[in-house]
């Protein structure tokens, strides 16, 4: 493999954003994750190969190892940082079309709940993963979910909660969203969910981590 996508990889896997990051100490003053996907743009390697053979494969062991635990959120929001500094440099190609999204996913956390670093694990691990991310912020309701499922045909729906007051919110969320738009897939996720919940409220998928959901939507990818 091109040694810049093999850099490029394992600056993903452990965080390291650009050369002015100083985490993680044993890549202090080497080329981040921003620096190595433009310098492999510049050489010719293809779009779709930073994204399928550098990118994706390093937010799967990121995954992978924040589910053994063997990393933590900390570690798992650096190296969603330093994905999204190179995702910035594929971003042109997935508008002309050089790059295919995978599909788009819309995610919100549900009203009534202000907690979003969940909700942008996910919602950065997927984009890792190929997909189109719309991000609704949050304390979104129905209305504005059912808004964006209405306007982007065929898109997975994400749900965060981390209250266990707006998880009656959540249930009243996916019914409506089953209601407007039928046969649109709905992931929900947050601490206090549980499997036993999300077929409670019709839901289609529940994981207690982020490499769940990418891993599910791998089977949904157009």
């Amino acid at each position: 493999m091109d040694p810049l996508l093999t850099k490029l990889g394992e600056a993903v896997e452990l965080g390291k954003v650009d050369k002015n990051s100083p985490y993680p100490p044993q890549l202090k003053g080497q080329d981040g994750a921003d620096e190595l996907a433009s310098e492999a743009l510049a050489n010719g390697v293809s779009p779709s190969d930073v994204l399928g053979r550098a990118m994706v494969p390093a937010m799967d062991r990121v995954g992978q190892k924040f589910t053994e635990n063997k990393i933590f959120v900390p570690q798992m929001l650096m190296s969603a940082k330093a994905m999204g500094a190179a995702m910035k440099h594929l971003k042109p190609f997935f508008v002309s079309g050089d790059v295919k999204t995978k599909g788009t996913f819309i995610i919100g956390t549900v009203k009534g709940d202000l907690h979003d670093i969940g909700k942008n694990l996910v919602a950065m691990m997927v984009e890792g993963g190929g997909w189109t991310i719309m991000d609704l912020g949050v304390d979104v309701n129905e209305d504005t979910f059912n808004r964006a499922v209405s306007e982007n045909p065929g898109a997975i729906v994400g749900l965060s909660a981390l209250l266990t007051t707006t998880m009656a919110n959540m249930e009243e969320i996916v019914k409506k969203i089953k209601e407007t738009n039928p046969g649109t897939k709905v992931l929900v996720g947050g601490a206090p969910l549980t499997d036993e919940f999300r077929s409670k409220i019709g839901a289609d998928f529940y994981s207690p981590d982020p490499r769940g959901a990418v891993e599910y939507l791998k089977d949904l990818a157009v």
